[in-house]
């Protein structure tokens, strides 16, 4: 019978202890080639200190949100020297603030000072949206991760706008936002990161730190981006509206910017299981516009081109 495992190798139940891990997971992650085999010594199958910091990286990819699809991968990677530790640097910086806000907290008296009063229903529906996060074991405080965010509903609702009304426009808003940061991840994509993640010659450390040195440059962007074009049309469309009112002398009937169109039960009920029952009519509208604007983009490049033809000498 062999002695004790030496400083630095181990029999599979030293291993699991070592690692926080069970022995059925070890083995399972061989089975999938995510761990290499142990080396056989006479009668004893030993790991070795490799196998330790393989398991710690499986452990923090898997507390990452990773597949152990995705997992072998990325280890793939690392082990043909396409550098796992350049990859994991970029996800981290992906991964992280987007922005310079600091979360706050704030107990359930002071929510019930700067909203007028107790609301179990609105406290709930802030829940639902993200606004206010619960704490465990604490029922009285709420973690805040905007509180630039949250400031905006007080304030809107010390001028009079009902709770209600608020979380409706903040659903229908973060619909449109998500759909705007989706299309600026597509853009820098197609522009700027197609060649880090379709050219395998740009998968080494190097690499990835480049990229992840570009996410730095241009995490600000979006953002920039937005809020430039929106004081654009908050200048053009409130100087169109006091004008408006001004020029009527009296408040005019309020305009209706919706209709009603009717849609297959089944296309709804595709729809809701795809972004939920609250952001149907924003799904949809975006996903109409994105339509008008693609044909209207196949048109002009259409029109160019024949134009082109026609100009050619025969």
């Amino acid at each position: 019978m062999s002695g004790p495992p030496s400083q630095h190798t181990y029999r599979i139940e030293d291993l699991a202890h070592r690692t926080g891990t069970s022995v059925r997971t070890i083995r399972a992650y061989q089975d999938r080639g995510l761990l290499p085999r142990a080396e056989r010594h006479g009668r004893a199958n030993l790991y070795s200190e490799a196998h330790v910091t393989r398991l710690h990286q499986i452990a923090h990819l898997l507390d990452r949100g990773y597949t152990l699809a995705s997992i072998r991968e990325l280890l793939e990677a690392w082990d043909t020297g396409r550098g796992l530790g350049g990859v994991l640097g970029l996800v981290a910086e992906v991964e992280g603030p987007w922005t310079d806000e600091r979360p706050d907290r704030i107990t359930r008296a002071e929510l019930d000072a700067r909203f007028g009063g107790p609301d179990d229903a609105a406290v709930d529906e802030a829940v639902e949206l993200g606004v206010l996060e619960r704490i465990d074991g604490d029922a009285d405080t709420f973690l805040v991760p905007s509180p630039q965010e949250l400031s905006v509903a007080a304030e809107l609702h010390a001028a009079g706008v009902p709770l209600s009304a608020i979380s409706r426009h903040l659903r229908e808003l973060r619909g449109q936002v998500e759909h705007i940061a989706a299309r600026f991840l597509e853009f820098t994509t197609e522009y700027v990161f197609a060649r880090y993640l379709d050219d395998p010659g740009h998968r080494t450390d190097a690499h990835a730190a480049e990229a992840a040195s570009l996410v730095r440059r241009l995490r600000p962007l979006a953002q920039q981006t937005v809020d430039a074009e929106l004081a654009r049309a908050m200048r053009v469309f409130a100087t169109r509206h006091l004008r408006s009112h001004l020029g009527s002398g009296a408040p005019s009937e309020p305009r209706s910017d919706t209709r009603t169109v009717a849609l297959p039960t089944g296309t709804i009920e595709a729809v809701e299981g795809l972004v939920g029952t609250e952001r149907v009519a924003a799904f949809v509208a975006l996903a109409a516009e994105r339509e008008v604007h693609a044909r209207a983009l196949d048109e002009l490049a259409t029109t160019t081109g024949n134009a082109n033809e026609v100009g050619e000498p025969p």
